[in-house]
């Protein structure tokens, strides 16, 4: 599918100081989601086509299988952890990974060594790569991504609190009340990785447009840290993914993927197409895959309505 976005209205001048630049409302973007199975469109794809990568994979693999996700629908938990109701608010389920045992974590960095295999020469020399994952399983997701021959250019850090541990141990909550069984997760680290940049930044900068990251703004550069909320309720409500992430998140990571706000970038695990959205809102082009075809519903009906949202 092919579409044009309208941005949102710009609030703000480009490059105020501690201020993330809003999206313009002189440009217009082109993106598609395509309904199809990530690493056959890697295979295929023309080779130094990709100028950037953001994209929320899977975690676990497991948790998105259709047993699981039909566990997650009727609130039988499975790896999804059904949280409970407080002040009568229902929260969404969230994935538990210590449940997954050795042979699923084996799956887990097979997986992500093939997906960083087959996405390097897809990519120009320099293009960065954002890759979420969480901190119990994010070595099976880094380790691969190097040996394919990707640099590591750092860890974002996504400042969430999340439902995910601080639990007191199961079925013996009162025999311990002060003991937690792990930390109560606040933050979801986001994997940075490049290939590789042919001669100096700026000889690389010149012939690809790429090689390092746009900067928020001309007196504050991009930071691994930014702090977030869950996914807002009229976001859930337009795109009822499991994994939502925020716009408010994702803008000024797509924005700064790109170093001279020029090329493509590539959500392989699209979703519901929150990437592609927060990318229609920059006049950014973008393309995602997704294989669910649930999803894929989902994010063709909801990625223009989420690009024309004011965060």
């Amino acid at each position: 599918m092919k579409a044009t976005i309208r941005p949102a209205q710009n609030r703000l001048p480009l490059g105020s100081p501690r201020e993330v630049p809003q999206p313009s409302p002189s440009v217009a973007a082109h993106y598609e989601l395509i309904h199809g199975d990530a690493f056959e469109w890697l295979k295929s794809a023309k080779p130094k086509s990709i100028h950037a990568v953001v994209t929320d994979p899977p975690y676990g693999l497991v948790e998105y299988t259709s047993e699981e996700l039909k566990k997650r629908r009727n609130g039988k938990g499975g790896v999804w952890r059904q949280p409970p109701s407080f002040d009568g608010c229902k929260r969404q389920p969230v994935p538990r990974f210590t449940v997954l045992d050795d042979k699923d974590k084996e799956a887990i960095r097979l997986f992500f060594g093939r997906f960083s295999r087959l996405l390097l020469p897809v990519l120009v020399p320099g293009a960065h790569v954002f890759v979420a994952t969480n901190p119990l399983l994010s070595d099976f997701v880094f380790g691969p991504f190097l040996a394919s021959g990707f640099e590591k250019r750092g860890v974002l850090i996504r400042e969430v609190h999340t439902l995910r541990g601080g639990d007191r141990p199961k079925n013996a909550h009162e025999e311990f009340p002060d003991v937690t069984v792990m930390p109560k997760s606040c933050f979801e680290p986001w994997g940075i990785f490049r290939r590789p940049i042919e001669g100096r930044v700026q000889d690389n900068l010149r012939a690809w447009g790429t090689g390092g990251l746009r900067r928020l703004s001309k007196t504050e550069p991009f930071r691994d840290l930014i702090k977030s909320c869950r996914a807002p309720r009229r976001e859930r409500a337009i795109a009822p993914h499991p994994s939502l992430k925020p716009q408010a998140f994702l803008r000024p990571l797509v924005r700064s993927s790109l170093p001279l706000g020029k090329g493509i970038v590539l959500d392989p695990f699209a979703g519901s197409g929150s990437t592609l959205a927060a990318a229609a809102a920059w006049g950014i082009h973008s393309v995602g895959i997704e294989w669910n075809p649930e999803y894929h519903a989902m994010g063709v009906a909801a990625i223009p309505k989420l690009a024309a949202l004011d965060v």
